[in-house]
């Protein structure tokens, strides 16, 4: 890369929101054939963006700023009386570090928590191409934490390691075993490692305060909230 190369950006039209019914979403993309690599995208999630696949991306809609970046500083995490019993009653599980190739296990685990979790929401139907599209990129160091229980794989949490952070990218579940609270039980998981690997933050994507589906997220603290381009810190 020479200094005369700078980073571009680009707005889609305006699409229907994800998140909050009866909403117009833009998204801003980094330049997608820009040369990546982890410093940069180190830099930009610092400025509140997020990957999906090859993509780095940050809504910025006209007239809506609900979506606020969230990340967990770990090393002031302290986790409730309800975070500490979804621990130790998953003090059974395994968890082994897998790399990053298809695996035909979790796609039919991917397929599942899609099919129950998010039914009709265009994701549910998806092919060994989009599966691995949608969590990886070349440029990323992504680490799938397979969760598994006497030998069975119930869960993966698919995390990028930056410099100076870990990304929970997505996780997947079997959604047949509610009581183990695997969705909390993998960021629990993930902060520890995030303390293991001595980084700064966890970052746990975007957050909407009227979003039923995100309010979990809330429910780590303290943690710090990305808006008026700075971040704040929340106890």
């Amino acid at each position: 890369m020479t200094s005369e190369q700078k980073l571009g950006f680009y707005a889609t039209p305006p699409h229907q929101c994800s998140y909050l019914p009866d909403q117009q979403a833009i998204t801003l993309f980094a330049d997608p054939n820009f040369p990546k690599n982890m410093r940069l995208y180190s830099a930009l999630m610092n400025y509140g963006f997020r990957r999906s696949g090859v993509h780095l991306y940050i809504p910025k809609c006209e007239n809506c700023a609900a979506c606020i970046s969230l990340r967990i500083p770990v090393n002031e995490f302290m986790p409730t009386r309800s975070q500490k019993r979804i621990l130790k009653k998953n003090s059974d599980l395994y968890v082994s570090e897998k790399p990053v190739k298809f695996s035909e296990t979790h796609f039919n685990l991917y397929k599942k928590y899609l099919h129950a979790k998010h039914p009709g929401g265009g994701m549910d139907n998806p092919t060994p191409e989009t599966f691995m599209e949608f969590l990886t990129a070349n440029w990323s160091d992504t680490i799938f934490f397979e969760i598994s229980l006497a030998g069975q794989v119930i869960a993966v949490a698919v995390t990028d390691i930056l410099d100076d952070s870990l990304s929970a990218v997505y996780t997947f579940y079997d959604p047949e075993i509610p009581h183990r609270s695997l969705g909390k039980f993998a960021i629990l998981f993930q902060i520890i490692q995030t303390q293991i690997l001595d980084r700064k933050w966890l970052y746990l994507g975007y957050w909407i305060e009227n979003c039923k589906k995100m309010e979990y997220k809330s429910e780590f603290k303290p943690q710090e909230l990305f808006y008026n381009n700075a971040w704040h810190l929340s106890m």
